[in-house]
């Protein structure tokens, strides 16, 4: 049975509480009528004793002490789904605004999701084909895996993001179907709509579910945003059995707003004002991605956050790479040499790679190549660190070497064109090309037998 309650005995920002409530439970919905009408939707996030505090998403503009009635409707906050969702445009609070009508639904999911039995997960080793050679060829994409993307301020996250969603697949035999999952968190609208007409540009938007915060939104609602993408992809993996990829972005937007809902709570506030239960609040998210014995589905995340002042040591890229099985970091001075996609090697991995790389997956070589190109590369770093120091022309030939090997490495194999979309043998015949440039015995991480394989002697 739900209750009505009349008034508020406070309202603090987005936050309005209610005394003397009975059978209320935490995270239940509440729906709040105002007087000219306008219903809005809340939630309890907190009980103290017979007093319920109740978060509300459209924020507590026009609202009244007095003539404002709030029902408690007994369930927590879901979100109606079904196949139809494919192809849709939704706001951050799961409601359609692309103008094709609604949508005949299925059921409706608690957008909190339900706990994974750890026992009842199943190892990730098919990888994803991103089509981009930084990422296929040395930081793989396993499916089932979670690796965010750090970047900078004002750097081409936004483009990379729209790339691997155009050219993304997952490169098995069988033919299964994959889908794509976008969330957007405190955007503008110019980017709202680049993202828009570039999925419907490229062909793929009907294989694609849009949610869209936008900045201009009650900064509240960001909370719920990634909760309900990642409700849609739970129901389409693992009920209608499709590989599902999320795209989260940007998850520095939706952790400012759990910054600024703690703060109006009155919490005590951790590392640079973050609530100290931040870590477990990504986590609630980040692990809703995996793969289930006994399931066919699968989801991947991709979280994209922006780094403050381009520093990975800030609590939010922090925390995310303890939850997270690695990361791909962009860097600034690459993005400043005109290099897209500007993806910094060293600082980036993928942890479960090795398991989803080389013979039956991809190619024999790959493991090697990939180990030794980081290698190379890492050279080429103290070979420049180096040269700042004595200068370009006291280097050895050999130094010199490595230095040509480190342009052309930029150059070919990490900058390639936003639409270009390479298959994994093309981005490790790019590779084997640029490594033949360095002498044999120098390729210490890759096997005599693969060496003889597929070094370019003709370089």
């Amino acid at each position: 049975m739900s209750l009505e309650y009349k008034g508020f005995s406070e309202i603090k920002g987005s936050l309005v509480s209610i005394e003397n409530v009975k059978e209320v439970s935490f995270d239940e919905v509440v729906e709040i009528t105002l007087p000219d009408g306008e219903i809005r939707i809340g939630r309890v996030v907190e009980i103290l004793n017979d007093k319920a505090i109740i978060q509300v998403f459209a924020g507590t503009d026009n609202f009244s002490l007095e003539n404002t009635y709030s029902t408690f409707k007994g369930k927590p906050l879901e979100f109606a789904v079904s196949k139809e969702l494919l192809g849709r445009i939704f706001n951050g609070m799961g409601k359609p605004i692309d103008n094709l009508g609604s949508i005949n639904y299925k059921k409706s999911l608690d957008i909190n999701g339900y706990p994974i039995n750890p026992m009842s997960r199943k190892y990730p080793v098919d990888y994803i084909n991103t089509g981009i050679s930084a990422i296929d060829g040395l930081t793989t994409l396993i499916r089932g895996q979670k690796l965010p993307i750090f970047s900078g301020s004002g750097m081409n996250h936004n483009k990379l993001a729209v790339q691997i969603v155009n050219q993304a697949k997952i490169a098995e035999k069988n033919n299964q179907e994959f889908g794509i999952i976008f969330a957007a968190m405190g955007i503008k609208n110019d980017v709202s709509d680049y993202f828009i007409k570039s999925f419907k540009h490229s062909g793929v938007i009907n294989n694609v579910v849009m949610f869209l915060n936008l900045s201009n939104d009650p900064i509240i609602e960001r909370i719920i945003t990634p909760r309900i993408a990642l409700t849609a992809a739970e129901y389409l993996a693992f009920e209608e059995d499709m590989h599902i990829l999320v795209i989260l972005t940007d998850m520095t937007a939706y952790a400012e707003a759990v910054r600024e809902f703690s703060s109006s709570k009155g919490e005590i506030p951790g590392r640079k004002g973050y609530p100290g239960y931040l870590y477990s609040d990504l986590a609630s998210i980040y692990e809703r991605a995996g793969m289930i014995k006994g399931k066919t589905g699968s989801i991947t995340q991709i979280p994209i956050l922006t780094m403050p002042n381009d520093d990975i040591t800030h609590p939010i890229p922090d925390l995310t790479g303890y939850i997270t099985e690695g990361q791909i970091v962009l860097e600034r001075t690459l993005d400043k040499k005109g290099i897209y996609p500007p993806i910094s090697i060293l600082p980036s991995l993928s942890r479960i790679m090795k398991d989803g790389i080389g013979k039956g997956f991809t190619r024999e070589d790959h493991p090697d190549l990939a180990n030794q190109l980081f290698a190379s590369y890492s050279k080429v770093m103290e070979v420049i660190a180096l040269a700042s120091v004595i200068g370009e022309d006291e280097l050895s030939d050999s130094d010199k070497l490595y230095m040509k090997f480190g342009n052309l490495f930029e150059q070919n194999f990490i900058s390639q064109k936003e639409n270009e979309n390479r298959s994994i043998e093309q981005t490790l015949e790019i590779g084997w090309k640029i490594i033949s440039i360095l002498p044999k015995e120098d390729l210490d991480r890759i096997d005599y037998n693969i060496i003889e394989k597929y070094y370019k002697k003709e370089v």
